[in-house]
């Protein structure tokens, strides 16, 4: 078992040495510049990890020539073929899945724990869409002429980018590349630049598997590098899972050439408690939705909406709970809250408190950051918030709940509504008719009862509404729908 005494995994060391690099063309390689940016461990900044490729725009556009080149090869192998390559890749990343977890908890910070959750949920979501090389069918209907056979099926995008964050360097990767590579798009990759080493590794695991050169490039670097891949006219779709914000940019920028967006965003999520819940369940839940992963996920709990009568109550729930999640170094076995990504991060955190007190919100617990090296939050509960204040609103990333009070369920869930996203929900009851009024009211993609705001499986889609998402679901069968385009065929005997 690793602990915060762990060396460095030996296979992870000889990565590291050989693969710091771009992926272009089936080639590892430095950016043209020359330049490299540090990765870094965010529970002990000091500690310098590696340096990435600072790419520039000559990188992007190689990478995207040598997917153009390789597409037509790629595209024309059968789907149960290019299924076999994802699935050899798996049964690598799976031999190497304490290493990845060990990669993950360095360079992101999150528990060990659920470091090894999101290894593992990342190389279910592979191996599910791998299969979707024997089940990407069309329809066959029949024709209103005679000895005509009229049929569709799926034709790849073509060149495809992928843009990913940082809280999920391993998992979110995976259940986006996998369902691009097996529908038979080319890709170039741009993972977050907080944390390339996932990202390496996974795209080491697909080559050793027997992909072929320019099927899967990577180029690694800041903002303008995506910006670079969104603008570029041979790139025909564009995934990306990160902030409200730069989502619009990048459906702005694609749309003026017709390239086809999906889009990840942020969310505000709520959880509903209503006084006939089961108020020890509740706080369980909330609380792990809430604090775990220091509350950087897009569907952690930011908001607790409960019912009046039952609120005190509920916060106390909470309050015990809350030296359970001990905060600290992600090897630790014993801390189940690490740090946060960056430094900006940590003061974003703090002026939402700050602005939280001045808008007349009490503190109950935390509330402020911890000392030593590290970019370390106190799990926080927030008090007497009303629906209109700004941390009520505005989604924070980090392990921050704020409780609002409210007197019914209809109340409850207008509130839940009243904000810009609409990602995901809960909803704590043992109510059968407020469970079905809340499914049909609740304005998120994601909606739960009895269970917490984080929780999805890798067979059904995931997604948000308003705010939190744009252009099709991912995850389940409906992963494929984004990188796919169809064709009708009318075929005359």
């Amino acid at each position: 078992m690793l602990t915060a005494n762990s060396t460095v995994p030996p296979r992870l060391r000889a990565a590291l040495t050989c693969h710091s690099l771009n992926l272009i063309g089936g080639n590892w390689s430095p950016a043209a510049s020359g330049e490299t940016f540090p990765v870094v461990n965010p529970a002990a900044p000091g500690d310098l990890l590696a340096a990435f490729p600072a790419s520039e725009p000559s990188d992007v556009q190689d990478a995207v020539e040598a997917a153009h080149e390789a597409l037509p090869g790629w595209s024309a192998m059968p789907a149960p073929e290019r299924a076999r390559i994802l699935d050899r890749a798996i049964t690598l990343l799976e031999a190497r899945a304490e290493e990845l977890a060990y990669a993950l908890t360095w360079e992101e910070g999150k528990a060990i724990a659920e470091a090894r959750v999101e290894v593992r949920r990342g190389l279910d979501a592979m191996a599910f869409l791998a299969a979707e090389g024997r089940r990407m069918g069309g329809q066959t209907l029949p024709s209103a002429q005679p000895n005509m056979l009229a049929f569709s099926q799926r034709r790849p995008l073509g060149v495809v980018g992928i843009i990913t964050p940082w809280n999920f360097p391993f998992a979110i990767p995976a259940w986006k590349l996998a369902p691009a590579l097996i529908t038979g798009n080319t890709v170039v990759f741009k993972p977050a630049e907080q944390t390339p080493i996932c990202a390496m590794l996974l795209a080491e695991a697909l080559q050793e598997a027997g992909l072929p050169p320019g099927v899967l490039n990577v180029v690694h670097g800041a903002g303008a590098v995506g910006r670079e891949l969104v603008a570029h006219p041979l790139v025909r779709g564009i995934s990306f899972t990160g902030s409200t914000a730069v989502g619009k940019e990048i459906n702005a920028a694609a749309a003026s050439r017709l390239a086809k967006v999906q889009l990840e965003l942020g969310g505000k999520n709520a959880a509903i408690v209503l006084a006939d819940a089961d108020l020890d369940l509740a706080a369980r839940e909330i609380a792990a939705a809430a604090w775990g992963s220091s509350g950087q996920r897009c569907t952690a709990t930011s908001r607790l909406i409960v019912q009046r009568e039952v609120a005190e109550q509920l916060v106390g729930k909470l309050l015990a709970l809350a030296p359970g999640y001990r905060v600290g170094s992600g090897f630790d076995p014993e801390v189940k809250v690490g740090p946060v990504i960056e430094a900006s991060a940590l003061a974003r955190i703090e002026s939402y408190l700050d602005l939280a007190r001045q808008e007349g919100a009490s503190v109950a617990i935390g509330g402020h950051r911890l000392s030593g090296d590290g970019y370390f939050f106190a799990p926080t509960v927030l008090t007497g918030v009303s629906p209109v204040m700004t941390v009520a609103q505005e989604e924070i990333f980090g392990p921050v709940l704020s409780v609002i009070e409210v007197e019914s369920l209809e109340e409850a869930i207008a509130v839940s509504n009243a904000v810009s996203y609409g990602l995901s929900s809960a909803l704590y009851t043992r109510d059968l008719a407020a469970a079905l009024g809340y499914a049909r009211n609740a304005a998120t993609g994601l909606l739960h009862v009895n269970c917490s705001s984080i929780y999805s499986e890798i067979q059904l889609p995931f997604g948000g509404i308003k705010d939190s998402g744009f252009g099709g679901r991912e995850m389940g069968p409906t992963a494929i729908d984004f990188y796919t385009e169809w064709q009708t065929v009318y075929m005359q005997g």
